[in-house]
């Protein structure tokens, strides 16, 4: 019996629809930063295509993960990534289990590259491209030897913000959205492959650190910094770690522009 692999030929290749999605690079880039570029473009798509499902952010976090680290052991010229996206999606909404349709998946990514578009019909090539999700979402699974349950900085982050908050005058609390500003630098590490390289605590204090320093809201001060206080294996050094680390996405955000 062929293995996922073996029948995953269109993963290789994927519809026309997804033909050319890659960054052809061009000019001077290397072949690192040319692949930087569209794993990132390819986690914008998994993101927008999760909140057009109405996928929860969990969820969305798992299928980034999913789709870095099946990367971070294969070729991004050995598979369409784009294809290996919609898979993650669909596994991810197994893992947290808000199960996703695959033809819903199918017709959303279809439309995020087709804008206007009405949805496929159910012939053979949208029941290609549905064995070609199935297939896929199994190579992914055998790649990451069915280790598919991840620890998000999500709770961590929650729990640091109450903490916060708490210590925190409330009148520069509410004048200032480090909250928001939180999570959305949170999301924003899952366009790279830092969400896989440093820890979640590590994380949630980093977004926590570069929100509260970006409204120059400041707290009391005791024996300890607060981020100590609140993860005790953090240092300074892991916090710029991972700020850098960020930045360097935002930079990269501006050339995929």
């Amino acid at each position: 019996m062929d293995g996922p692999s073996a029948r995953l030929s269109d993963a290789r290749v994927g519809p026309l629809w997804l033909a050319g999605r890659r960054d052809s690079g061009g000019g001077a880039d290397s072949d690192h930063v040319r692949d930087t570029k569209t794993h990132f473009r390819v986690c914008r798509f998994i993101m927008e295509t999760g909140v057009k499902l109405g996928m929860r952010s969990v969820p969305v976090a798992t299928a980034c993960v999913l789709y870095h680290h099946f990367f971070d052991r294969v070729s991004l010229r050995a598979y369409e990534p784009y294809l290996v996206a919609m898979s993650c999606v669909y596994l991810a909404g197994k893992v947290e289990e808000q199960h996703i349709r695959t033809r819903d998946i199918i017709n959303v990514s279809h439309r995020y590259f087709n804008s206007g578009s009405a949805p496929l019909d159910c012939d053979k090539e949208f029941w290609d491209l549905r064995d070609s999700v199935v297939q896929c979402e199994l190579l992914i699974l055998r790649q990451l030897n069915f280790h598919v349950s991840f620890e998000h900085p999500h709770k961590y982050l929650l729990h640091y913000l109450l903490s916060v908050k708490s210590i925190v005058n409330r009148h520069a609390w509410s004048r200032t959205p480090v909250a928001e500003t939180s999570w959305a630098l949170l999301r924003d590490c899952y366009h790279g492959v830092m969400c896989i390289r440093h820890t979640p605590q590590h994380i949630a204090i980093a977004t926590l650190y570069l929100a509260l320093n970006s409204y120059g809201v400041e707290l009391p001060v005791g024996e300890k910094e607060w981020w100590q206080v609140l993860c005790e294996d953090v240092t300074k050094a892991d916090i710029d770690a991972v700020i850098s680390d960020l930045l360097r996405l935002y930079d990269m955000e501006a050339k995929c522009i």
